[in-house]
């Protein structure tokens, strides 16, 4: 452990760095700062590295996303598509705003997010991996993973006693080093500005991950807080955030070559791990979870268009799964084409016999051979573990069911004790849901999601079923049926009211409902929770022994020269580039940028190539002006660059050489949706909206000039 630490402390400033791979913390951008000078950036690197200064306190999450203040008064530009629930969950079939679009052109007419949604701004980034640790050292297991986890809720109590303030711990390098992170928790968040779902989603499944692009896939926020400046839940009352800076937009654009960066929170990767888990993910997960959404998608297809209101009220959950099938196929395509699992493995056994001469201590092959084993058990759940987490993710009533069962029990606990995701601080939230299922939820639907997810877990080997699954849904599909009929008929958990008392009742009047959705959720906690603690005694064991293989990693690659990141997980990063067109294979060569032309070569009058009339108006009189590209004489829509991103990055800001503003990330083309565990230069691009279409949408087609005047933007 000490010396992957040790290893960690001076990699960065020994060994080069490759403009276009790389996910850096900020605090790394320093040591890079001869190759930012060198790609063409004008700044001074050392501030990327200062959380509290611009541009980088400009930059926050958004949900699961990313997005960045654009105005004093707290606007936070993101995509559409990360704030494509907030705008179903305004939407009616009366009056549907993922289909009209909205604008806000005085701040009384924005409209409330769901209670959920929240903006966090980070304010802090301090290393901890000496307090995580200290209390874990000579434990295995689940002691290990206990240890580990009580210091980090120790950490992250102490850092919340300031109020508004959201904190966690992030784990670098797979258990190696460890950081708590300030966010300030903005919860009262406004829509302000969506262009309809036919520019923000143009193309949407079948042009997702594909170039050329012609998305205008872009949303505007406000934040608000109470009147004393500290955040607070939505009231009429409030006043908009006063943002501690904001990015300015470009007046120019990009051409091919120009340097550019990103800054944003990248979801996951998996670059640094094992040469099985490679092979288990293009084997068999993939595949798998392929297969597992394309039969949900196909009902909530069935039911939304049987029923308008089903057809509105799943649209988010229906493009989120659309969006991981399509990521999931792209993701084993391009491993295949790269042959990734040999790839991996002659690169891991490259690394092994580097180890097995140098003068690394004995216990660390060891330990990686240890990790191999553990992994190679959990596989043989792998089938079982994917199932029953979709009864978990792809349902709402049923889940929420399970979530109060498990709050009410939690609750008895002191609260460090408790699990992560049912402390005080998690209760906000868990209200929030439970408030907002009305606008994400149909009976019909959900019965429909949940007896095809469980007639599959019916059909697994006898050695994958669980006592109380089996107990709870049936042994049979007629079995199941009649139950699903039962409970879904029956339930009272339906109503808001119910479902409120039900967030405050204690834990023996919970067991003792005779609501069917609550008898069904405490059949199934017993099992949830023996679960759950198998996996821990798994990840704990993992947390301990990774970190043998991220320190052979590290010495390994600091023997060639080479630098590395830490694999993403949702932390602030920054990768820097250049807009750039590539050849995806013999005779094919994309350009960079894509114009308002493709817009209309697309249409065809039927979704998802439905261009707005206003749009192909707007087109038709070429009243481009000041947004046109001085070279290519017309309106540009999107952009390409070499920047390196992943799921979360989407929203993320992309900055020119003097930090301002000239793109909103927003996908990643399809021969490089494989990235997120296997990096490939020749392939991964990024896709942006170019912020000229952005401003020529806001002045000449859905006009927003007061938005325009406060970004300074007006003409």
């Amino acid at each position: 452990m000490r010396l992957c630490l040790v290893l960690l402390g001076g990699l960065i400033a020994a060994t080069p760095a490759l403009a276009d791979e790389g996910m850096w913390m900020p605090s790394q951008m320093p040591a890079l700062a001869a190759q930012l000078k060198a790609a063409g950036y004008t700044g001074q690197p050392g501030s990327l590295a200062n959380l509290a200064g611009p541009p980088l306190n400009a930059v926050v999450k958004v949900g699961g996303s990313t997005g960045a203040f654009v105005s004093a008064d707290g606007l936070v530009l993101t995509n559409h598509h990360v704030a494509y629930g907030v705008i179903q969950y305004n939407s009616r079939p009366e009056r549907n705003l993922l289909r009209e679009g909205f604008v806000a052109h005085a701040r009384a007419d924005e409209l409330p997010a769901n209670p959920d949604y929240r903006v966090l701004v980070t304010t802090g980034f301090d290393r901890v991996s000496e307090r995580v640790l200290a209390a874990a050292k000579g434990k295995t297991g689940r002691a290990y993973f206990d240890a580990v986890d009580a210091a980090s809720k120790a950490l992250v109590a102490e850092c919340e006693r300031e109020p508004g303030m959201r904190c966690s711990i992030a784990n670098m390098y797979y258990g190696s080093d460890f950081y708590l992170i300030r966010q300030l928790e903005l919860r009262d968040i406004r829509l302000v500005y969506a262009p309809p779902e036919a520019i923000g989603r143009y193309g949407d499944d079948i042009d997702n991950f594909m170039w050329p692009r012609h998305s205008g896939d872009f949303t505007v926020l406000r934040a608000y807080v109470g009147k004393d400046g500290k955040p607070a839940a939505y009231w009429a009352d409030n006043v908009p955030y006063r943002a501690p800076a904001h990015l300015q937009i470009a007046r120019d654009g990009v051409k091919a070559g120009d340097f550019v960066m990103l800054a944003g929170y990248p979801g996951t990767t998996y670059r640094h791990r094992m040469a099985s888990e490679f092979a288990e993910q293009i084997g068999w997960r993939l595949p798998a979870q392929v297969d597992a959404l394309g039969r949900l998608i196909a009902i909530i297809e069935d039911e939304g268009g049987k029923d308008p209101a089903a057809a509105v009220t799943y649209a988010s959950q229906l493009a989120g799964l659309k969006n991981s099938r399509k990521r999931f196929q792209g993701e084993l395509e391009g491993l295949v084409r790269s042959d990734g699992i040999a790839a991996r493995k002659q690169q891991e056994d490259a690394m092994l016999a580097w180890l097995d001469r140098a003068a690394l201590p004995a216990a660390t092959r060891a330990d990686i051979d240890a990790a191999q084993a553990l992994l190679a058990q959990a596989s043989a759940t792998r089938e079982r573990d994917l199932l029953i987490g979709q009864v978990s993710t792809q349902t709402q009533l049923l889940r929420l069911a399970m979530v109060v069962q498990r709050l009410a029990i939690e609750r008895g606990k002191p609260d460090q004790a408790r699990e992560s995701g049912y402390q005080q601080r998690d209760e906000a939230l868990i209200e929030g849901q439970l408030k907002q299922l009305q606008r994400r939820y149909s009976p019909v639907v959900e019965q429909r999601l949940l007896a095809d997810i469980v007639q599959r877990y019916q059909q697994l080997p006898a050695a994958q079923h669980v006592p109380e699954f089996d107990a709870a849904f049936g042994r049979t599909p007629e079995e199941l049926q009649q139950i699903l009929t039962r409970v879904y008929g029956s339930t009272r958990f339906g109503d808001e009211a119910v479902r409120l008392a039900s967030l405050k009742a204690e834990a023996p009047s919970l067991a003792a409902s005779d609501d069917a959705m609550l008898q069904l959720a405490a059949k199934l906690l017993p099992a949830t929770l023996r679960l759950e603690d198998e996996r821990k005694r798994r990840d704990g064991e993992l947390l301990r022994l990774r970190p043998a293989y991220m320190a052979a990693q590290i010495a390994w690659y600091r023997s060639q020269g080479r630098s590395i990141y830490p694999d993403a997980n949702s932390t602030l990063r920054l990768s820097y580039g250049k807009v750039a067109g590539f050849s995806p294979r013999d005779g094919v060569d994309y350009a960079p940028v894509t114009t308002v032309a493709g817009i209309v070569q697309k249409h065809t009058g039927k979704a998802p190539f439905d261009a707005p009339a206003p749009l192909l108006a707007a087109i038709a009189r070429g009243e481009f002006g000041h947004t046109a590209d001085p070279v290519l004489k017309t309106q540009t829509v999107d952009f390409l660059s070499n920047l390196d991103t992943t799921g979360g990055n989407s929203g993320s800001p992309v900055l020119n050489a003097r930090g301002q503003l000239v793109g909103l990330n927003f996908d990643s083309n399809w021969e490089a949706v494989s990235a997120s565990w296997k990096f490939d230069p020749r392939y991964k691009r990024a896709v942006h909206v170019d912020m000229r279409y952005l401003r020529w949408l806001m002045e000449k087609v859905y006009p927003a000039p007061e938005l325009l005047q406060e970004m300074n933007l007006s003409p």
